[in-house]
């Protein structure tokens, strides 16, 4: 990891934007350490910001703190990915069914400047920013549910749910960056429309839809058993039409 890929943000962030980086090109795979003071010394910082971004690492899901040991990059079962891919569905659809009643103007708009971002980093070597905005739309999405209990579960299944593998797939094979940035914006429009409109059952509809294309890219590019995926599938869209 050279000190060039730092750029002008707080000194904690640059780092973090490298590490993430690192991780989501394959240079640092599941398992492996990531050693404070190597780090502090490739990148030619102190300990601190280090130690914060490891903290935020953590924090996001990417990595675990392993006590007395260190902190890793996460290694994710595919028990836990699939888990993590049920709860995903089932939060999205009852975030939209609720962000569809109280969504405001503003939180209208400020989902379009997310979007308006994420039009900006469309290059390969941007997709760590892409992915960041990603989550802060459907974030944004959550708050505007108005459930404070709702919105916390989704932060706590987000961060544990591994679109980050997803993106590690686009370092292997980079021909696919375009169609899927191209695919994100058209689903994320969808969706926005949908909640522009209030219309709840077309909301819950294209974000169940935005969360299986990830599933179809788990099985296809991170071998997860399809049929495990499917039956995730099966029991929250059958728990959504009862629930109508």
């Amino acid at each position: 990891m050279a000190e060039k890929e730092l750029t002008h943000k707080p000194l904690k962030d640059e780092i973090y934007d490298a590490l993430h980086r690192q991780i989501i090109a394959g240079k640092y795979a599941p398992g492996d350490w990531l050693r404070q003071e190597e780090i502090a010394g490739q990148m030619g910082v102190s300990m601190t910001p280090v130690r914060e971004a490891l903290d935020l690492l953590v924090a996001k899901g990417l990595a675990e703190r392993v006590p007395y040991r260190g902190v890793r990059v996460r290694e994710i079962s595919a028990k836990d990915i699939v888990e993590a891919y049920g709860l995903r569905l089932m939060l999205e659809a009852m975030i939209a069914r609720e962000a569809a009643r109280y969504i405001t103007p503003q939180q209208v708009a400020a989902l379009q400047a997310i979007m308006d971002e994420m039009d900006r980093h469309v290059e390969l070597h941007e997709m760590p920013q892409e992915r960041q905005l990603s989550r802060e739309f459907h974030a944004a999405i959550a708050e505007a549910s108005r459930n404070s209990l709702l919105i916390q579960l989704y932060t706590i299944v987000s961060n544990a749910f591994p679109d980050w593998l997803l993106y590690e797939a686009l370092y292997r094979k980079p021909e696919l960056v375009s169609a899927s940035v191209t695919q994100t914006h058209d689903e994320h429009t969808a969706i926005l429309e949908a909640l522009k409109k209030g219309d709840a059952d077309q909301a819950v509809k294209v974000s169940l839809d935005h969360v299986m294309e990830s599933g179809r890219w788990l099985e296809m590019y991170r071998e997860i058993p399809s049929n495990l995926l499917r039956e995730q599938e099966k029991q929250v869209t059958h728990l959504m039409k009862k629930s109508k």
